[in-house]
């Protein structure tokens, strides 16, 4: 259809270019070299996390400009703003984690403010990094215009010693180097290696969890997801997510059109079926509170039991990001999950199309074995599990994905820290047993305050042989690097 919008009078954007008193705004236009028919088109925010802060944004400016591109082509005029990320692969660890998850709320405030105070029409929001995500489809909800969300991309895999890694790899080194199973030198190397390109950590971490969840809760275009950040079709993605933006604003169709309830359950089934992070347990919920629904742990948790475990991702698996992409992308994943009736087919997505007819023409790809069938998957249930009892009432977490049946249940004494850095040193210094449950308290939302992820000691016990040994117990959060009997939130 032809994409192109005229008339601005039911837009935002009317507000600061339509009209005689509307003169000193349309100066501020002229200014920055705009042209009059460019100012009377609908204004197209261009939302970026970039920064210099991690790999998962680097790319992010180079991808906006292939945006506005698209958005210029069908008769819109886009306006570029960055906003902020906290990359949690590096505030891991130390006090800076206490930033990454109020970086969410702090997201999604100032796209919103960006939007509202200019009056932007529509928005393409672009992002890289753990919190970004859900942050960005937070504001995308908010706000309810026209919108699409484009991921940066994942990072490519690293090869040390001729065997593919990622920086789950070098987490779990530092526990190896503790215990002497790794060289000064070897861990120099792997460290040098690990991340070879731009792009978010490339196994089904909480980046590409919520890249998942974008595409399956119809939000970003198929396959848009699943690219790696360094591979030049990331940018036709990118230029066609622009034109479409406009076919949206013509179309009237807004992100809560698109985020409803059976949307929300799809984006869970996604989450559950290729292993993926916790932390969706947070951001989904978060998402669908924009949206005014009720969608918490427990039914979160509801659709993670009924939902077969079928993509064998990294860290529980054996891939990554890239090789799923390559094996037929997310709606191969999602195409075996409909077929097996475990997604709503019929909602809408930012094609302006369902689910299902989006997936029609996805064949299954029997070349592969990324993903498994849904009638015939890994396990019968989801890689992530709800919890409930009398230490957790509110509900808690646990990632069952790549654990073994006769390993899901634990007993053992109990012994508390009070905060991160107290558990690290004991298990730097292997001052635990085997056998005990370690307790870390006081990192919760209110307590940390800002809900701490606990990678550094979890990867620390994995590296040290001991993943399975011992249980981990927090209020806290957990990298979705994370493996082993961990349970937090």
């Amino acid at each position: 259809m032809d994409a192109r919008v005229n008339d601005k009078t039911r837009l935002p954007s009317r507000h600061v270019t339509e009209g005689p008193e509307r003169a000193p705004h349309r100066s501020y236009y002229y200014a920055m070299g705009l042209t009059r028919e460019q100012i009377h088109q609908p204004f197209v925010g261009v939302a970026t996390c970039w920064n210099e802060a991690a790999p998962c944004n680097i790319a992010l400016m180079r991808q906006a400009q292939a945006v506005k591109k698209g958005v210029a082509s069908a008769g819109g005029t886009p306006r570029e703003f960055c906003t902020i990320t906290v990359t949690d692969g590096i505030a891991m660890g130390h006090q800076g984690m206490k930033s990454s998850l109020p970086s969410r709320e702090v997201i999604a405030d100032s796209v919103e403010l960006t939007m509202r105070g200019h009056a932007y029409d529509a928005l393409v929001g672009m992002a890289g990094c753990d919190k970004s995500l859900p942050g960005m489809m937070m504001a995308m909800c908010r706000l309810n215009v026209p919108a699409i969300f484009i991921y940066g991309g994942s990072i490519l895999p690293g090869t040390f010693k001729g065997k593919p890694v990622t920086v789950q790899d070098v987490f779990e080194a530092v526990g190896k180097h503790s215990v002497g199973a790794m060289s000064d030198d070897d861990l120099e190397e792997l460290e040098q290696v690990a991340c070879p390109s731009s792009g978010a950590c490339g196994a089904q971490f909480t980046a590409n969890t919520m890249a998942t969840v974008s595409e399956a809760i119809g939000l970003a275009l198929p396959y848009s997801a699943g690219a790696p950040a360094p591979y030049d079709m990331r940018d036709q993605f990118c230029m066609t997510a622009g034109e479409m933006v406009m076919d949206l604003i013509a179309q009237r169709i807004r992100p809560r059109d698109i985020v409803t309830r059976e949307a929300l359950e799809n984006a869970a089934t996604v989450v559950a079926a290729s292993g993926g992070s916790t932390n969706a347990a947070l951001h989904l919920p978060a998402i669908a509170h924009e949206c005014g629904i009720k969608f918490d742990l427990f039914d979160v948790a509801e659709i993670f039991k009924r939902t077969p475990y079928v993509a064998d991702l990294k860290p529980g698996g054996r891939y990554v990001a890239k090789d799923l992409f390559e094996a037929g992308g997310i709606p191969l994943l999602m195409k075996t999950l409909l077929d097996g009736g475990f997604l709503h087919g019929d909602c809408i997505t930012v094609t302006g199309r369902t689910i299902a007819e989006n997936l029609a023409k996805v064949a299954w790809n029997p070349d592969q074995d990324v993903v498994f069938p849904a009638d015939k998957p890994i396990t019968r249930t989801g890689g992530v599990v709800g919890l409930k009892g009398n230490l957790a009432p509110e509900g808690a977490i646990v990632k069952v994905a790549g654990m073994p049946a006769d390993k899901q249940s634990f007993r053992g004494p109990a012994r508390c820290f009070d905060g991160e850095e107290a558990c690290f040193e004991a298990v730097r210094n292997r001052t635990y047993k085997e056998g005990e449950v370690l307790v870390i308290r006081y990192e919760g939302p209110k307590g940390g305050p800002g809900m701490r992820e606990m990678l550094s000691t979890t990867s620390a016990l994995y590296g040290q042989g001991m993943g399975d040994k011992v249980a981990l117990i927090t209020d806290g959060r957990f990298s979705g690097a994370t493996r082993g009997f961990c349970i937090g939130h």
